[in-house]
């Protein structure tokens, strides 16, 4: 059994020079949102979830992105709503998003 269910790892890469970064698309925003509604969800802690920062997890283009493991499942979102399904759905209930699955093509 591992110490937590579920991580949660948002990129938040910033980037200097012009190149497509998840910063630049409201990534703390999402992380944010996502660590709020896990804590009031109760969700959070051993046993449950773990939010986490992280920094560029090379799949830029698909910016911005956040990966759950141990399902190694990665997520490109919008806004809050697309967050909110995230929770609701696969770290309180253990679903797939589908339609907000990052294609494994996506790369930097």
């Amino acid at each position: 059994m591992s110490y937590y269910e579920r991580h949660i790892f948002f990129c938040l890469n910033q980037r200097d020079n012009g190149e497509n970064c998840c910063a630049d698309h409201h990534a703390q925003a999402g992380f944010d949102h996502c660590k709020s509604r896990v804590k009031a969800e109760a969700l959070a802690g051993p046993g449950g979830v773990r939010v986490n920062k992280a920094g560029c997890l090379d799949r830029c283009a698909g910016g911005p992105v956040a990966v759950v493991y141990p399902e190694a499942v990665w997520y490109t979102y919008v806004d809050q709503h697309d967050i909110d399904e995230i929770v609701d759905s696969h770290l309180k209930a253990g679903k797939v998003v589908e339609r907000l699955l990052l294609p494994p093509t996506v790369g930097r």
